[in-house]
């Protein structure tokens, strides 16, 4: 089984972003900051926010979803707020997660819930926006294997990536929520963009379900490309337990698709 963890960045990167999509034969594909806008034609709208302005791909589920026939899609928005067309016009649209599940595998248990605040129907919300995680559980008939896996993407503070009580219950939700489907005797993964540090107590709140980092564990130092140019380069983690067998691990450095690296593991 291939897992694919990666912060799409709004579609950001696009060509390279679906040309990597689609060559990396990942059977369960676990994406944030994902875009769609019902009704819009693909295309490229503006997200304004004070004197920020970042271009995101109108309908980026969509094609993605085209680009994977053999995928089973979901998409999890936290919010609908405004973008901007190339006239100035308002459109509204969503943002949040999206997974992918290869359709060949049975999904045999399934949770989705909000890990900090709640959906906004009518604005992207105050800052730390709200933030939801989406847990499933899998069996691939051809491997007889079963796995649980769960992704988040954690809320932004603007006063940085430290330990806040906001993080302390974001993390005993996302437990909650994983604990709601994972039957506690088989592998288990949990994966995404935390917008955290490595000394997080969220990490040690994990462990608690036999959890431990791929990332930090194989002693990789940076999650992030060159699209980003603030310090802290930690934000993206891949957890497992000691259930599952991990024949490979890489935290992605090319091809460069978000200001986020893509995190591939290949399990069994």
């Amino acid at each position: 089984m291939r897992i694919l963890s990666l912060n799409a960045w709004g579609g950001r990167i696009h060509n390279p972003l679906l040309k990597y999509l689609g060559s990396t034969k990942a059977d369960i594909l676990c994406l944030q900051e994902v875009v769609r806008t019902s009704g819009q034609p693909h295309g490229w709208l503006t997200y304004r926010d004070g004197d920020l302005r970042l271009p995101q791909r109108s309908n980026l589920f969509d094609e993605i979803r085209a680009l994977l026939p053999a995928h089973r899609a979901q998409f999890f928005p936290v919010a609908r707020g405004l973008l901007h067309d190339d006239y100035g016009r308002e459109i509204w649209s969503e943002f949040g997660l999206a997974t992918f599940v290869r359709e060949s595998y049975a999904t045999i248990g399934e949770a989705l819930g909000f890990v900090h605040g709640a959906f906004t129907p009518d604005s992207w919300g105050e800052h730390p926006r709200a933030r939801n995680a989406h847990c499933v559980r899998v069996f691939d008939p051809d491997s007889g294997l079963y796995a649980t896996i769960a992704q988040m993407h954690g809320l932004r503070d603007p006063a940085g990536k430290g330990d806040t009580p906001a993080r302390a219950e974001q993390s005993m939700r996302l437990v909650k929520l994983i604990e709601s489907v994972w039957p506690g005797d088989e592998r288990l993964v949990v994966c995404g963009d935390f917008n955290l540090l490595p000394q997080s107590s969220t990490f040690a709140r994990l462990a608690t379900l036999g959890l431990s980092d791929l990332v930090t564990g194989r002693g990789y130092t940076d999650t992030r490309t060159s699209f980003y140019e603030k310090e802290g380069r930690f934000a993206d983690y891949m957890l497992v337990n000691d259930r599952v067998d991990v024949v490979g691990f890489e935290v992605v450095a090319d091809p460069k698709v978000s200001d986020h690296r893509p995190l591939l593991l290949k399990l069994r």
